[in-house]
């Protein structure tokens, strides 16, 4: 499939510098991470959640486990798991369970987990399960400038 059409105009738009990791056919982030050959603390992974405010993508790190408490406790918003018929709706040039961890490419408000904040470089979904976008962590620190962020995970 390569990079979503959405992706890859938004890191045009933005300037973003980048490289391409193809990797064989993965379908978890861990699974993803080992068969990428890197680490999966810098591999991003994003859960979309959504509550009567609208849907939210969370980016964290691959080696995480979202703490949706703490979330709904930090915004102070009741929030559930978004289905995947409603992925496919928001996500349309992407394979499911394949989503890019940049919400302001698809109109969504985008959170971020603060150990993200400090990594070097991360890589994250291309929007199939064969290649992964790597970036510097100033570049993902632009990309997702005007995202909230917090600490509302644990490492697995």
């Amino acid at each position: 499939m390569a990079i979503a059409p959405t992706v890859k105009s938004f890191l045009r738009e933005h300037h973003v510098d980048y490289d391409v990791v193809v990797h064989p056919r993965a379908l978890t982030s861990m699974e993803t991470a080992a068969k990428a050959h890197v680490p999966g603390d810098r591999l991003v992974k994003c859960v979309v959640i959504e509550d009567d405010q609208g849907y939210l993508m969370v980016a964290l790190p691959s080696t995480h486990r979202l703490e949706l408490g703490q979330l709904h406790r930090q915004l102070q918003r009741n929030l559930g798991l978004a289905t995947e018929r409603e992925l496919a709706g928001l996500f349309k040039d992407c394979d499911p369970g394949a989503i890019p961890p940049i919400g302001p490419a698809y109109g969504i408000e985008t959170v971020v987990d603060d150990s993200l904040l400090q990594k070097d470089d991360v890589y994250f979904e291309a929007g199939d399960h064969e290649e992964l976008i790597h970036v510097s962590g100033k570049q993902f620190q632009d990309m997702v400038s005007g995202a909230r962020h917090g600490h509302f995970s644990h490492r697995m």
